[in-house]
């Protein structure tokens, strides 16, 4: 299988923050979205991005949660956004296409991780509906501002658990097997990747790149819904609930933890490329099915059959196609892929 996982040699590491990547940049007049950008290594990317000039909207389930996190940043504007919300979902977008403005970059941030079965409105389990699906349809539904953008980068986060497991098409939603949380997470984030290399595939011909982004291990609110007693099972936590000394140069602080987001997002050096898995600063490494260290790519998630197949079934689940944009669009923005 031919793949474009090659590694650039940046310049930078993993210790390399998101303030380092902007390095004095001035990205006046770049629109951003950033969902989940009040969080964890969403507010950092926001705030870095903020700081380096650019416009940043951030959309959120909890508004006012948000507007207490970014209030020391200034300029970002807060918008409401459930993405286990299909309506929700087209409300922002209708709202944001209306300004007319261009949206240079969408940072699809947000998601959750090892949560109990539970399903959105449409019976979908919510970890496929929250981390793939709803930010499949927001990407699609905010179309037409990524085509006026000339060079717009669509940004997904993904994350090395995507090796716990292949995107089952099957079952994807564990209506026939027994649900696994961790299972379900893993298969959410090698949709992300999978959406990522279709994505690139139709919309590079229009100015639009896409690159997917394991950000680290980072202890954040993320994993707020697995208890601390199965972290310690798992050796995550010492019997004190505090990461394990010898575990420490395993994980990055959020600021580091942002920089392959912010770095995907913004540099130069990768004008022209896309349809990639990015880690610690760099185009991440394809690995075989059997690597055992928790770097690289596994080849289920950069197969792009299984991509295609992927969208397919996302526009099927979610209604969501360029041909059913949201108005007001204007007619010469109904493009096809």
């Amino acid at each position: 299988m031919t793949t474009k996982q090659q590694p650039i040699g940046s310049g930078f590491g993993a210790a390399t923050t998101a303030e380092e990547i902007t390095g004095g940049a001035n990205l006046t007049g770049t629109v951003a979205v950033v969902t989940g950008g009040y969080s964890g290594i969403g507010l950092e990317t926001t705030r870095v991005l903020s700081a380096a000039g650019a416009t940043v909207i951030v959309p959120a389930r909890t508004p006012e949660k948000a507007r207490a996190a970014l209030q020391a940043i200034p300029g970002v504007e807060l918008e409401q956004l459930d993405l286990l919300d299909p309506a929700s979902v087209d409300s922002f977008a209708e709202r944001f296409l209306a300004t007319g403005r261009p949206l240079h970059l969408l940072i699809n941030n947000a998601g959750i991780m090892a949560v109990p079965l539970t399903r959105d409105a449409r019976g979908f389990e919510s970890q496929f509906a929250a981390n793939h699906l709803g930010h499949f349809q927001l990407t699609l539904r905010l179309w037409p501002g990524l085509r006026r953008a000339n060079n717009a980068r669509v940004v997904t986060l993904s994350s090395g658990a995507h090796r716990y497991s292949e995107f089952n098409f099957d079952d994807s939603n564990f209506e026939h097997r027994e649900y696994d949380k961790w299972k379900a997470y893993g298969q959410s984030k090698t949709a992300n990747i999978l959406f990522t290399l279709e994505l690139d595939r139709r919309a590079s011909k229009h100015g639009v790149r896409a690159f997917a982004v394991h950000p680290g291990r980072i202890a954040t609110d993320l994993q707020r819904s697995i208890p601390l007693e199965e972290l310690q099972k798992l050796g995550f936590r010492d019997e004190h609930g505090h990461i394990p000394e010898d575990q420490l140069r395993l994980y990055k602080t959020v600021e580091q933890g942002a920089a392959t987001s912010v770095w995907c997002a913004t540099s130069p050096a990768l004008n022209g490329m896309g349809g990639v898995y990015c880690e610690n600063i760099d185009i991440a490494q394809a690995v075989p099915a059997d690597h055992k260290e928790m770097n690289g790519v596994m080849p289920w998630a950069i197969d792009s059959d299984a991509a295609k197949q992927l969208w397919i079934l996302s526009e099927s689940l979610t209604g969501t196609g360029v041909d059913k944009l949201p108005s007001p669009v204007a007619d010469e923005e109904r493009l096809s892929w």
